[in-house]
């Protein structure tokens, strides 16, 4: 892909946000704190960001973020893009690793990973816990972090998500006649998650701190039930009998975020992230 430079000259950039087009990265920069002093970089179109591909153009990838504070690295192969794609899943330690060698020796690198590595562990999920991934994707999550420690030298940080309402298979993916598994005390499965627009505070806040662990696990204190979220969102659904396993519960341990953050309690409940993501959807 050819490089298109289209930032505008007069913007004053801390922060280096790669992967600004995907659907976290379009939350990140509709709720960032201060979207005055951020980057963005996207393959595609995109308003007032630059344009350019990281693998194909490492130049302009190198120029975009020197000077910068930190560098966020969004980029990356979901399952859903690889099956659409057929790109494979090394795709996430090829671009990370991109960012990290781009990046100048005085930039922190946010390398964004996924709580995926835990694998079916209930938790809570400590981020000095023995991982294993089940999946194709928490296997290549755990690559790229591996690969990217590895070259970093103390300046990466990387962040394990865990799901972010609206860009979930629940909340994100909803649809018409929806069922979700019901467990015997009449609950839905729960799950460690954080809103959108705390994402951006909880990542604009670490790009600020001096000194920051290797791995930071990503989510708001507790977990949410399925239902809830959508029972929150007025989006019905319907409860249906297991037909296999089910993982009640995967729980990310929140203690060494929580050292550099302080939440809300309004953060933590299901009303409060679908609150934030009906303040981020397109306005009718």
């Amino acid at each position: 892909m050819r490089s298109i430079i289209t930032k505008k000259s007069d913007t004053i950039s801390s922060d280096l946000l790669l992967g600004a087009g995907g659907r976290l990265g379009q939350m990140l920069c509709r709720f960032w704190p201060q979207p005055e002093l951020l980057c963005t970089q996207s393959r595609q179109y995109r308003a007032g960001a630059l344009r350019f591909d990281p693998l194909a153009a490492p130049d302009v990838l190198a120029a975009a973020a020197a000077d910068m504070r930190s560098v966020i690295c969004l980029s990356g192969v979901t399952p859903a893009h690889a099956a659409a794609s057929g790109d494979s899943m090394s795709l996430n330690t090829t671009l990370a690793l991109a960012a990290v060698a781009a990046a100048p020796l005085s930039a922190r690198v946010f390398v964004v990973s996924s709580a995926a590595v835990y694998g079916a562990c209930a938790g809570p999920n400590n981020e000095a816990d023995s991982v294993t991934p089940v999946s194709a994707y928490g296997e290549a999550k755990l690559a790229m972090e591996r690969a990217t420690l590895a070259l970093g030298r103390g300046r990466v940080c990387v962040l394990r998500i865990g799901n972010v309402a609206g860009a979930d298979a629940i909340l994100g993916g909803w649809r018409a006649g929806m069922t979700l598994d019901q467990l015997p005390d009449g609950r839905t499965p729960r799950r460690s998650y954080i809103g959108p627009q705390t994402l951006a505070r909880v990542i604009h806040a670490l790009c600020g701190v001096p000194k920051l662990p290797p791995i930071l696990n990503i989510a708001a204190p507790g977990v949410i039930g399925m239902g809830d979220l959508l029972d929150q969102a007025g989006l019905p659904w319907t409860p249906r009998t297991p037909i296999g396993p089910v993982i009640e519960e995967v729980a990310l341990h929140t203690a060494a975020l929580e050292r550099f953050f302080t939440f809300t309690s309004q953060e933590s409940t299901a009303q409060g992230m679908v609150a934030q993501w009906k303040q981020g959807q397109p306005q009718a």
